[in-house]
């Protein structure tokens, strides 16, 4: 990108040449690893060599190594028994550090109060052929749990583990076999002897594995799902040393406010910078045009495209503290050309959509979602037609955007808070238009991410502008409008269904249905919680035909929690429920009768969970119960993913104020490898369902997003928090430890507004339910 015109003056105080201006407790790695048979066998390069010699490293990743203790590229052991593990995945406060690092710690036998973590360099992998991320994508999901993913951290620690044994055979010139490792400490039975990891571990790095160590067998770990350890990295919370991007301090460092095209899409004609070139701490002036990367067009690199980070055009201001770059850009001059996005608001919005339904339930048209029998061979005489929509949302994550960068000629830097650092790598490499080698990303913590911070455009916006404003490092922050009013949202789905039910029994003979997404963006038109689910795919309902269609507008779709997942559950969980009331039938049993085919752990699910509620009990007047079960991300696929079943108790007053008193959750995701995480984890995924159901939806108005800040857009207060209860005793202890940070924002939805019509005979067919008249005196 470049900028149309560029007003600056010279900082007073440059950045320092030289690399390394902020480390995030990074050590050297001076390790090379080459894959061998599934496993590692690790040689020591050149580099270490030097390093042991007192020399500094010759590869780029940090100043110096301390005696070259690193046993492979995720291992360090210090002489004092710390153990650090580089982490390739990011931490959103998910755990996902702490996951990895306990998966290491369970085949490598060291004392857990001598782990630390810390973020793996994902320019390493890219020099280094992908020594983290083969087999293992820094994804943003942060699923450390995944078997492939878990095998890959065990056999790094099993590896590590017989290279200390190793080594301590060799000191004592013992067998291996005659040689334990528990608890960072190293013992031959025999004569008494012990040793440390740490005085060891040099002796250990120089080791090559003839083979790779088999991995013990599950039954026998003495931690994972054993113990339940805090977040690795809550002290640093709690002390205030945790670096989150906001937080990133670089000497010389200028801020930059950035405004983008209010009308997602359109362009930049002018701006007058000499308004504000003579404010306090005003430096320059900036623009950007998404059209002029400066272009390396790469292709198959990241995990979400180049193409999915095209940013908007934009104007930013810089200046040496934040505040004056922000009150310099409100008083910037500039006029956009607001493009053909303008013509659309809400009400335009609703008409398209309901126009290519139309057309396509009448033509047959749309594409194929799923499709069993012939849904025109249906008898039955009751029909159940019905229309439900979710909105615009955004992420609404608490750490504002932001990115910091340093470009040079040669060189580029970033400091960033992203949830998936390939991405972000990537996508700064393709804007500064250097090579691998000569860029390096920098990974925080982060304030929340939801999804927000998968597709890397802040990271490409601060890029952008820092090369604009070269040798200078550059920190930009989104303001809170510009993040609700430039989000990346989650799509908008109106979906028709059509039963029909089977005179004799109730169940359905026949479902049809055609969903209609809303947005730029296919990436996020998926079809979890709809064509994947049991009720359709299990074959007790004999005709299903369900197809997709789709409103194309400006505005951009993005990652939001569980995508497309979060609206279809709550469609179809509702749409089930309505059946169920048409058939006469019991809407828990209505699905206990739907899913007799299927994986007997559904129904265990509905059955705690409605158990544990109090379903078939007498309730007060204005009072109901209601119930939904989903599974994330494959339902399709017998016992796998985590089937989730939320049974909700609602009150409704008269006047039509609604209380959600209390939520029981059932759930089964195989095993636990810490039962407190996902006790956090699925609290965590109810509480965002809840307010997405209840309160969040965006407003679109001459092609813009209305709200701008928490004030417009509500969010439910720790008075609303009803009576949350996870229960586990449907666990069926599968060999999987399946995601369960974005299963549980499906079934909390569609259970409150299935309570509310056992409440108040209203049927709530589209969110936010606080738009929705609920009254009933």
């Amino acid at each position: 990108m470049v900028s149309l015109r560029r007003f600056d003056r010279p900082h007073p105080n440059p950045s320092p040449e030289g690399e390394g201006l902020f480390e995030l407790n990074r050590r050297d790695f001076v390790v090379s690893a080459a894959a061998l048979g599934g496993g590692m066998v690790l040689a020591v390069s050149s580099a270490q060599a030097k390093v042991a010699a007192g020399a500094k490293s010759a590869v780029p990743w940090g100043p110096e190594v301390a005696a070259g203790n690193e046993l492979t590229a995720w291992v360090a052991i210090g002489a004092d028994d710390s153990v650090t593990i580089r982490v390739p995945t990011p931490e959103s406060g998910n755990g996902a550090m702490t996951q990895i690092a306990m998966n290491v710690t369970e085949e490598l036998g060291c004392a857990w109060r001598n782990v630390r973590v810390e973020f793996a360099a994902i320019q390493r992998d890219a020099l280094e052929n992908k020594v983290y991320t083969a087999g293992f994508l820094p994804f943003f999901s942060g699923h450390a749990t995944d078997k492939g993913r878990m095998n890959r951290c065990l056999q790094v620690g099993a590896s590590a583990r017989e290279r200390l044994k190793s080594a301590a055979a060799a000191r004592w010139n013992v067998p291996v076999a005659d040689v334990s490792a528990a608890e960072s400490v190293l013992r031959h039975v025999a004569s008494g002897r012990t040793l440390r990891y740490g005085d060891v571990a040099l002796d250990a790095a120089k080791i090559t594995l003839a083979a790779e160590p088999k991995l013990k067998d599950p039954a026998t770990w003495n931690f994972i799902g054993k113990a339940a350890p805090p977040k690795l990295h809550i002290p640093q919370i709690a002390n205030g040393t945790a670096v989150y991007g906001v937080d990133v301090q670089v000497p010389g460092m200028v801020y930059a406010a950035l405004m983008q095209s209010p009308v997602q899409g359109g362009k930049l004609v002018s701006f007058d910078a000499a308004k504000v070139m003579k404010m306090a701490g005003v430096r320059a002036v900036v623009a950007v045009d998404p059209a002029k990367t400066a272009g390396t067009k790469l292709k198959n690199r990241t995990s979400f495209g180049i193409a999915e980070t095209a940013a908007q055009h934009a104007v930013a201001v810089i200046a040496d503290h934040f505040w004056q770059a922000k009150l310099a850009l409100e008083a910037l001059p500039v006029v956009w050309d607001a493009g053909a996005g303008a013509q659309w608001d809400d009400a335009g919005l609703a008409k398209g959509v309901a126009g290519v339904l139309d057309s396509a339930m009448r033509a047959g048209g749309g594409s194929k979602a799923l499709k069993a029998g012939d849904v025109t061979l249906a008898t039955g005489k009751r029909v159940v037609e019905r229309e439900y929509a979710t909105p615009y949302c955004d992420n609404a994550v608490m750490e504002p955007l932001n990115a910091t960068a340093l470009v040079k000629a040669n060189s580029a830097e970033v400091w960033c808070p992203t949830q998936d650092m390939m991405q972000a790598f990537w996508v700064a490499i393709d804007e500064c238009g250097l090579s691998p080698e000569q860029v390096k990303l920098h990974q925080t913590y982060m304030g929340g991410g939801f999804g927000r911070r998968t597709q890397a455009e802040e990271v490409r916006m601060v890029v952008a502008i820092a090369r604009q404003y070269p040798n200078v490092p550059v920190k930009v922050i989104w303001t809170r409008e510009e993040m609700f009013r430039q989000g990346r949202y989650r799509t908008p789905i109106t979906t028709r269904y059509k039963a029909v039910l089977d005179d004799a029994s109730g169940l359905p003979q026949a479902v049809s249905g055609t969903a209609a997404f809303t947005g730029t963006r296919p990436l996020f038109q998926l079809n979890q919680g709809y064509a994947d689910v049991p009720y359709f795919t299990s074959g007790i309902i004999p005709h299903v035909d369900l197809r997709n269609t789709r409103l194309p507008v400006h505005i951009l779709n993005g990652a939001y929690r569980g995508p497309c997942y979060n609206a279809h559950t709550f469609m179809a969980e509702t749409f089930v429920d309505e059946c169920a009331h048409e058939a006469g039938i019991d809407p828990l049993e209505y699905r206990l009768r739907l899913l007799t085919k299927w994986d007997a752990v559904w129904s265990d699910c509905l059955r705690l969970a409605g158990q544990k509620a109090g379903w078939g009990k007498a309730l007060p007047k204005g009072e109901g119960l209601g119930i939904a079960i989903t599974s994330w991300p494959t339902a399709s696929m017998r016992n796998s993913s985590t089937v989730i079943c939320a049974a909700v108790r609602v009150a409704v007053s008269p006047s039509g104020e609604l209380q959600v008193k209390t939520i029981d959750v059932a759930l089964d995701c195989g095993r636990m490898a810490n039962k407190d995480a996902v006790l956090s984890a699925v609290e965590g995924g109810i509480i965002f369902g809840l307010n997405m159901t209840l309160n969040e939806g965006l407003t679109v108005k001459d092609g813009a997003i209305v709200e701008g800040n928490f004030d417009e857009a509500p969010m439910l207060r720790m008075a609303d928090m009803p009576k949350l209860r996870v229960h586990f005793e449907a666990m069926t202890g599968q060999d999987r430890m399946d995601i369960v940070g974005e299963s549980a924002v499906g079934p909390v939805g569609p259970a409150v507004g299935n309570a509310i019509f056992a409440a108040t005979g209203k049927r709530v067919r589209t969110t936010p339910f606080r738009k929705a008249d609920l009254s009933w005196g």
